[in-house]
C-alpha cells in the first residue's frame, strides 16, 4: 500500500472515562508523545494529534518537542526529529478535525463492545483504506484514541464509525492495553504490507 492515504491520528486527553465511567481528563505522557509518534512515521501516518484541553499539558508537549527538534536532544538524536515530525498539539477534537480537513471520516476505537450500528471491522476498513488510496480521493480519516479507560461515549456517538475492539486470545480476552500498543496494533492491521 502507497503511504499517499489521507490518515491522522487523535490520542484524546479529553473526554475520556476513568475505571468508574466517570468523565476525565488525563496527563499527556513522555513515552506516548514518542512511541506513537515513531509508530505513525513507520505506517506514513500524516498528522498525529494530541489532544487536551489543559494548558499545561500543551506547555509539556511543547517543550520536549522543542528539546528534540532545536535543544540538545536534536543533535543528539536527529532521528528522533523525524519520528516526531508529525506531532502536532491541538485543544480539542473538533480543532484537530478543522485542521485537518473538513471531508474527514472519523472513527473511533474501543477496547469496550459500543456503538454496534457504527461498528467497523479490521479488513473492512483496510479495504476502504486500500480504495480511496486505488482512486487516488480527497477523502481523509481520523482514528481516535483514548486515554485512561477510554473514549467518552459522547465522542463515540459522533463518530462516523468505531473500529472493533483488539479482543485477546480466549478464554480471558483480556483487553486493558496501553494505548501505545493499541495504535500499534492498529496501525499494523490497517496499513501493514503482510
Amino acid at each position: 500500500m502507497s503511504m499517499s492515504i489521507r490518515l491522522s491520528l487523535g490520542l484524546v486527553h479529553h473526554p475520556v472515562v476513568d475505571r468508574l465511567g466517570t468523565t476525565v481528563a488525563t496527563n499527556v505522557t513522555n513515552y506516548d508523545i514518542h512511541d506513537i509518534a515513531r509508530a505513525c512515521q513507520v505506517f506514513g501516518v500524516t498528522n498525529y494529534y494530541i489532544i487536551t484541553p489543559m494548558k499545561e499539558q500543551l506547555s509539556f508537549v511543547a517543550r520536549v518537542l522543542e528539546h528534540w527538534n532545536v535543544g540538545y536532544g536534536a543533535k543528539f538524536n536527529p532521528m528522533r526529529r523525524t519520528a516526531l515530525s508529525p506531532v502536532k498539539t491541538v485543544e480539542s477534537i473538533e480543532e484537530a478535525i478543522r485542521d485537518w480537513g473538513a471531508n474527514t471520516c472519523v472513527i473511533g476505537t474501543s477496547a469496550r463492545e459500543v456503538c454496534a450500528e457504527k461498528l467497523i471491522g479490521f479488513n473492512q476498513l483496510k479495504s476502504k483504506l486500500n480504495e480511496v488510496n486505488q482512486r487516488k480521493d480527497q477523502q481523509s480519516y481520523m482514528l481516535l484514541f483514548g486515554t485512561g479507560f477510554g473514549l467518552h461515549e459522547s465522542v463515540l456517538k459522533r463518530c462516523d464509525l468505531v473500529l472493533e475492539p483488539i479482543r485477546g486470545r480466549p478464554p480471558k480476552d483480556y483487553r486493558h492495553l496501553s494505548v501505545r500498543s493499541a495504535v500499534s496494533i492498529c496501525l499494523d492491521r490497517l496499513l501493514g504490507t503482510w
